[in-house]
């Protein structure tokens, strides 16, 4: 019976690419490639093989090390107890660290925010004709042949970047862990790299950035984790072969990797079973590998990955090696660990889901994630963003919660380091809520149902434009141990006593083990007046509302 190797494959993959390189790539490339112009399109005029050979060639310098990784990965792999297959990785289980954490921090930040412009596609958008974000480029810096985006790099210098003043903030904005980009569709590591030169440790800010990140974000008591987006990579920059640009350029290679055309015949990027994109098992195993690196030198707890890692190219082979290798690591430390994953990348129960801009309707049976942007327009910094109310986002943690999910909230800083003063306000509001009512959220599990009211929310990924405010009669339960939490999204008009009534209907006598003893509102740890009959539990309130954004009620039995 066969074994997973992914040196087996490297080596043949490596003899041929060192054939094409000793006839100088192929007959084709000397042909139809002007050695005077190094930036003239491409598109037309390269196979996958000969794209692919070129980028193999830029990286060679690294097979020595890239093999070691590979090496190292397949013996964690062989050492258990997970295997490199899915019946295997469908024994995982959800560390409890993770499931009551319940609110974490997603940070995009890299070489795409200093442009400030569109959105964190910037990188891929400047190469595509006709974009807003090529014009702007062309306007602001110049014709991607001559100015493209390794030349922003050195503009990256990161001079307000305070990796303690970050991590002090998330922890006062009650986050329990924290997860920024390692690498984004770029390619360029926010980290220091054995696999690659285009690292902001050895350009623009010359700090290993993740690695002061997990340092400073570990001192403050959450957790670490972070995000690899580099599966995109492999096609990111395929606008830049369609006009006259550095990606088409063999000396930066390493930096825009292979940069295959896209072929995609699906409705939308999401639907992968119709994308047909080349791709090498020698970029497979250089993903493997690098991703592999990150786990080692960083020890995560987390690692979230975008929607590629789903491609029919990853899942076979490479996905499942790197599971199995980066929970066995876990396990040997004691420390168990998470993967977020997209769409249908992961089979159920082999990873945690991750919902992208949107929600689950209902109770889940695994604990989930949906992970959101602060701004409205990206994930990175541009200028003129706009940014959700802390009610909402307090809305959108508190009804994940009631359904077993996690809140994952993404913030954007500017290029040079700095924190956008309004998010910087936003997470401080959260977390001045949190500190009073973070007893229904943190370490908290569903009741029988997530809630009750005329608002609910539309499920899937990208709704969450869709959202609708909540009302007074719109609540969310959680529990901890016998505390049932009724949250409350909104607060009633007084009537002509001068008091206000809520009726939460699924507290009614027959929905509960034992009566209603005491009923404490958190955000002043009042205590409630209440009558229980059939029609539910009947809530008598002051008339101005106490607290803001949700108002939690601690409901205890006799």
């Amino acid at each position: 019976m066969s074994t997973w190797n992914p040196l087996r494959r490297l080596t043949l993959l490596g003899a041929l690419g060192a054939t094409l390189a000793a006839h100088g790539l192929s007959a084709a490339w000397a042909q139809t490639r002007p050695a005077t112009d190094p930036t003239a399109p491409t598109a037309a005029t390269l196979s996958p093989a000969e794209i692919d050979a070129i980028w193999r060639k830029s990286v060679a310098k690294f097979d020595g090390e890239r093999a070691r990784v590979l090496r190292q990965v397949q013996a964690g792999v062989a050492a258990g107890p997970f295997r490199a297959d899915w019946t295997s990785l469908q024994a995982y289980r959800t560390p409890s660290w993770y499931a009551d954490a319940k609110f974490g921090i997603f940070v995009h930040w890299g070489v795409f925010s200093l442009p400030a412009f569109g959105n964190e596609w910037y990188s891929r958008e400047m190469y595509q004709e006709g974009s807003k974000p090529n014009e702007h480029h062309a306007a602001t810096f110049g014709s991607p042949a001559t100015f493209g985006y390794k030349d922003l790099i050195a503009r990256f210098k990161a001079e307000r970047f305070d990796p303690q003043a970050w991590a002090q903030l998330f922890a006062q904005a009650g986050a329990r862990y924290v997860v920024p980009v390692a690498e984004h569709h770029d390619g360029f590591a926010m980290y220091r790299s054995s696999l690659s030169d285009w690292t902001a440790a050895t350009m623009g800010p010359r700090r290993d950035v993740l690695g002061e990140l997990a340092k400073a974000i570990r001192a403050e008591g959450m957790h670490f984790g972070t995000s690899s987006h580099r599966a995109e990579h492999n096609w990111f920059f395929d606008g830049g072969r369609r006009i006259a640009s550095d990606v088409n350029d063999p000396r930066y290679a390493a930096l825009y990797g292979p940069a295959q055309l896209r072929v995609l015949h699906g409705k939308d990027d999401g639907d992968l079973p119709n994308d047909w994109t080349p791709v090498s098992q020698a970029w497979l195993d250089d993903w493997l590998a690098r991703t592999a690196e990150l786990v080692d030198r960083y020890q995560p707890d987390l690692m979230y990955f975008d929607w590629w890692i789903g491609h029919a190219s990853m899942r076979v082979n490479t996905m499942p090696g790197f599971a199995a290798y980066y929970y066995n690591q876990g396990a040997r430390r004691g420390e168990p660990t998470v993967i977020n994953f997209k769409l249908n990348a992961f089979p159920q129960g082999a990873g945690t889901y991750d919902v992208e801009r949107g929600q689950m309707i209902g109770i889940q049976p695994h604990t989930w994630q949906t992970d959101t942007s602060i701004s409205n327009a990206s994930w990175g910094y541009i200028d003129g963003d706009t940014y959700k109310p802390a009610t909402q986002l307090l809305h959108q943690l508190v009804d994940v919660v009631s359904k077993n999910g996690n809140l994952l909230l993404n913030i954007g800083p500017r290029g040079d380091g700095s924190i956008p003063e309004q998010a910087r306000d936003i997470l401080l509001e959260m977390g001045a809520w949190l500190k009073v009512n973070g007893e229904a959220i943190y370490g908290s599990r569903p009741w029988t149902r997530f809630g009750e009211g005329p608002t609910e929310v539309v499920g899937g990924t990208f709704q969450d434009r869709n959202a609708k405010p909540y009302t007074p009669e719109d609540f969310r339960f959680t529990t901890r141990g016998p505390v049932l939490y009724a949250i409350g999204l909104g607060w009633p008009q007084a009537g002509a006593d001068g008091r206000g009534e809520l009726l939460i209907r699924s507290l009614a006598p027959s929905a509960l083990a034992a009566p209603v003893k005491r009923v404490t509102l958190l955000a002043d740890r009042s205590a409630i007046p209440f009558t229980q009959d059939a029609s539910g539990l009947h809530l008598q309130l002051p008339k101005e509302p106490v607290g803001r954004h949700a108002y939690v009620f601690k409901i205890e039995a006799q």
